[in-house]
């Protein structure tokens, strides 16, 4: 299919980013093929895609970009052999440099029954890990395999930057979105428009800071995210020596003031962290924010820690009617992401 041009803008023509609670007709993944990604570590991971794609394979379609067909082999190998093979598999030969498909993959925008792809630039958050040049063709591949239209805003943005209530609000922080290693040429009112005229939004919330050990400069995914469209789950650490306290209690000091885009104020749902994850003396962005919510379960990233079980209690009670999905993302987040990180969703 061929890029469409502004204007007129996806939000001018009525489309939006849907929330991710609402149907999904799919999944995407990139399968882990990078040995610089997970350092001494990179055989361990697929058994950990393979759980993933094992629990939604039973509720929606899941697609898995390849780079070749030595990787299409392996990958089909290894859900035969961990029983997550079915119909619902789809492997297409893309080619990528790395697994965040959350960051550079399809960005998808809704009207009624009609999706199209909103194609935005990616530079391997602030051109930190060349190259990027397959990563950022991606859901452009993506689009003209499966027939999408897609727009191309000139703007740096990754996935995991922003979470929506697909009813008009965005969330997003400071650290990352305003970092001049993405868009030096943009103010924060520019970048505002953009979100607001490809996102179909009307309000943006802005938080501060991201975590410790996350290489992306403040992603959204791994603090803040939307679970209904007035409810928010936000990371806090409770140990006040944790370099994580002070920022995160910022972030939640910030939502508690903040409204929708009717101004109604946010339900805010506090979520502990996990404790801290270190790899070689490297703090790791271990959260369990970094959940994924499909058709019928919410993945959950978990640390074999003691607050394992709370974060799986409240995440029930958020989701009464999704089963959670405790995936043990130890060995994923030495690649510096979770779940959330690896997967991007299709709306049906």
């Amino acid at each position: 299919m061929t890029p469409l041009t502004a204007p007129p803008t996806p939000a001018r023509l009525g489309y939006r980013m849907p929330a991710e609670w609402e149907p999904h007709a799919a999944t995407w993944l990139s399968w882990p093929h990078n040995p610089e990604t997970w350092p001494g570590k990179l055989s361990a991971i697929p058994s950990v895609y393979t759980e993933i794609v094992r629990a939604l394979v039973s509720c929606e379609k899941v697609r898995i970009c390849v780079p070749n067909d030595e990787v299409r082999r392996e990958a089909e190998d290894a859900l035969r052999y961990g029983d997550a093979w079915n119909d619902n598999v789809e492997l297409h030969v893309i080619p990528t440099n790395d697994s965040w498909t959350r960051d550079h993959g399809p960005c998808f925008v809704k009207k009624g029954h009609d999706l199209r792809i909103v194609k935005w630039e990616y530079n391997a958050w602030g051109e930190k890990y060349p190259p990027w040049e397959d990563d950022n063709r991606m859901a452009i591949e993506v689009a003209e395999r499966l027939g999408f239209n897609y727009w191309r805003p000139d703007i740096v943005l990754e996935g995991g930057s922003i979470d929506v209530n697909g009813c008009g609000t965005v969330l997003t922080t400071e650290a990352c979105l305003l970092n001049p290693n993405r868009n030096p040429h943009l103010s924060r009112t520019e970048i505002e428009q953009y979100l607001r005229d490809y996102l179909g939004v009307s309000k943006i919330l802005w938080l501060n800071d991201g975590i410790a050990g996350d290489d992306t400069d403040g992603h959204i995914d791994d603090i803040t995210r939307f679970v209904s469209p007035d409810t928010v789950v936000t990371a806090v650490e409770e140990n006040p020596a944790d370099e994580n306290h002070d920022v995160l209690r910022t972030n939640l000091e910030r939502l508690q003031k903040m409204t929708d885009q009717s101004g109604r104020p946010l339900h805010v749902v506090e979520l502990p962290m996990p404790d801290a994850v270190y790899h070689d003396s490297q703090r790791l962005p271990a959260s369990y924010a970094n959940f994924l919510i499909a058709n019928k379960a919410v993945l959950l990233p978990v640390y074999g820690c003691k607050n394992d079980r709370r974060a799986i209690a409240i995440m029930q009670r958020l989701f009464p009617s999704r089963r959670i999905v405790p995936i043990d993302c130890t060995n994923l987040v030495w690649g510096l992401g979770a779940i959330h990180c690896i997967t991007r969703q299709e709306p049906a």
